[in-house]
Parts: structure tokens; C-alpha cells; sequence
């Protein structure tokens, strides 16, 4: 008996099927995204330097996204808090981060994260930047970093810093210069940085790194004494004060930079999307204008280079957090 014999389709044909199917779909969403509002998380309080250029920013992408991007403040945990939200929601573009230092810091010293932020999270660009500048209280008999050096070494544990809290870029700024000096100057963390700041200003600690745009009026004022910039150039705000790396204290970069984040099952048309729209909004005259004059320089790069850019700063600091002992149970 002759006739058609009906055969099963191959496992490959169905899969490519499926993929072709799938594909079609993401398409048709990334297409109709955004069709609601957009939450963007932030791991600081309202009203602090990141929480301005965030908000800033936010006002733009609303318009250039067609949709409003509501801003929810979800201060804690240095940060890990509002990252562990947007690491578990759903990857539809709905749910971001805007992220700062601290994420590049919290893998290497916090033992029990409940996310994995290389993973679980994809940068999509960043915002903005700027240097740490490290001051002194005026009664401190110092005047460069040469001269704090010296005598921390001379009188070691004699010296308190305050940083804004344990994880934070302030902190581990002043590790990577103990760890590079091998000296010994004892850690004050305060719940954030102006109360760090105002332990300083009161002499209840003596030494500290400072974000510029803070740092940068009270030197002028001269209620701080400017001792050097952690950068590698120095700041248009602040220009008399050379850099750490100027004074023979190489590699000790300590920058506050921010930017955006989505959890990393986002489909890549709509991070693709997201990433044309942020680059558009940082780029506005006006946005660019309202961000400098909060002492930051907008940015704007590309997906794989802030994604390169974070991996290497969670490298360094892991470094530092080893060879300093600092960890959070």
C-alpha cells in the first residue's frame, strides 16, 4: 500500500519555530514600549547631589519617551536595597536603576548578597561624574597629602575620618590611600554624607573625602583645606588643588559617578531604546547646563563601555576591600 506517511517535524524545525516566534513577539512589544509609566529606583535620599541629576534627567526622558518616569527614592543597605528591586522585577523596561559608586562596592564587601549585580543587572549608560576631593579640617597642621601621610605615619590611629556610611565611595576612598600609604587612621561612618560632612566642619573628625561640589565652596570659604583631588586632572571648580597622582600618590581615583540600570533579562530592543533616548536627553543644552551647575559632567557613553567601565571599578575595589580588610556581615 503506497500513501503519505505523516512525519514529526524535526526538533530544529520547531525550534526555529518557536525562537521565530518569540522573536516576533519581542518585537511587537519593544514596538509598543513604553505604554505606561516607568519607575526609576534610586538607592539615595531625595534632595541629595545623585537624587538632583537624577531627577533632572528624568524630567527629560519622560518627554523624550512619551511616558512619565517617576522617581522612587530607596535609600539603605548602601544602595542594595534599591538594586535587589530592580535585580528581581520583571525585565519588561518598566522597573530601572539609577545606580551610583556603592554598586561597584557591594559584591566585594557585603557576604550575603540576596542579587548578583554583574548578572542580574545590565548598564545601559551612564549619567554623570565626579571626583572626590580629600580635605581637612583647618586646625589640622597639614597642607598637602604628603603632609597628611607623614603624619599619620608618625602617629598612627591618632587620626579619625568620616565617611557617609561603610560601602560608600568616601570610605573606601580613604582605604585605597591607607592601603598605598600603610596608614592608620580610624574610621568614623556616619547614616550619609552631610552629617559626615558636618563632622568635619566641626572638628569631630579631622580628615575625609569629599564629593566636589560640597568640598568645593567650603575650601573656597575656608572652612576645609583642600589637600588633593582624586582624579587624574584637575577640577575646573577647584583648580589650585593638585591632584592625588600630582603629589606621588599614584592610582588613587576615587570618582562619584551614576547611571542607568535594568534588570538584565530586559529585551535588547528595548534596552536598545532606552540607551537612544537617555543619550538624547543627557545631551540637551539645557540638561547639560542644570547638571554642571551641580559641579557633575554629563557622559552619555555607550552600553559596552559603561558596562566595561563598572566591571573594572567592582575589580578595583574588590582589591581594596581584600587588602583592607573591609567587609559587612
Amino acid at each position: 500500500m503506497t500513501g503519505l506517511t505523516w512525519r514529526a517535524p524535526r526538533a530544529s524545525a520547531v525550534v526555529a519555530a518557536t525562537m521565530a516566534a518569540l522573536l516576533l513577539a519581542l518585537s511587537a512589544a519593544a514596538q509598543e514600549y513604553p505604554s505606561r509609566s516607568i519607575r526609576m529606583v534610586l538607592p539615595f535620599p531625595a534632595g541629595g547631589g545623585s537624587d538632583v541629576v537624577a531627577r533632572i534627567i528624568a524630567q527629560k526622558y519622560s518627554q523624550q519617551l512619551g511616558q512619565q518616569v517617576l522617581v522612587d527614592n530607596r535609600a539603605g543597605a548602601s544602595g542594595n536595597i534599591a538594586a535587589d528591586i530592580v535585580a528581581k522585577a520583571p525585565g519588561d523596561g518598566y522597573t530601572m536603576l539609577f545606580a551610583n559608586s556603592s554598586l561597584s562596592i557591594s559584591p566585594a564587601i557585603f557576604k550575603k548578597l540576596s542579587f548578583d549585580p554583574v548578572k542580574d543587572l545590565t548598564a545601559v549608560s551612564m549619567a554623570s561624574s565626579y571626583p572626590f576631593a580629600l580635605v581637612a579640617h583647618p586646625a589640622l597642621p597639614v597642607k598637602s597629602v604628603k603632609d597628611l601621610v607623614t603624619l599619620a605615619q608618625s602617629k598612627p590611629d591618632a587620626l579619625d575620618y568620616s565617611s557617609a556610611g561603610t560601602g560608600t565611595m568616601s570610605h573606601m576612598a580613604m582605604e585605597l590611600l591607607r592601603v598605598t600609604t600603610g596608614t592608620r587612621i580610624n574610621h568614623l561612618p556616619y547614616k550619609g554624607a552631610a552629617p559626615a560632612s558636618v563632622a568635619l566642619l566641626t572638628g569631630e573628625s579631622q580628615v575625609a573625602f569629599v564629593v566636589m561640589p560640597v568640598a568645593a565652596p567650603q575650601v573656597s570659604a575656608g572652612r576645609l583645606r583642600g589637600l588633593g583631588v582624586a582624579d587624574r586632572v584637575r577640577s575646573p571648580v577647584m583648580p589650585n588643588v593638585p591632584t592625588i597622582e600630582e603629589q606621588g600618590f599614584k592610582g588613587i581615583i576615587a570618582l562619584q559617578w551614576n547611571g542607568l540600570f535594568v534588570p538584565s533579562k530586559t529585551p535588547a530592543a528595548i534596552q536598545d531604546r532606552l540607551y537612544r533616548e537617555w543619550v538624547i536627553a543627557l545631551k540637551s543644552p539645557d540638561v547639560i547646563q542644570r547638571i554642571r551647575a551641580e559641579g557633575a559632567e554629563p557622559s552619555g557613553n555607550t552600553p559596552a563601555e559603561f558596562n566595561a567601565f563598572y566591571r573594572a571599578e567592582a575589580a578595583r575595589w574588590a582589591e581594596v576591600a581584600q587588602k583592607s580588610g573591609t567587609k559587612v556581615d
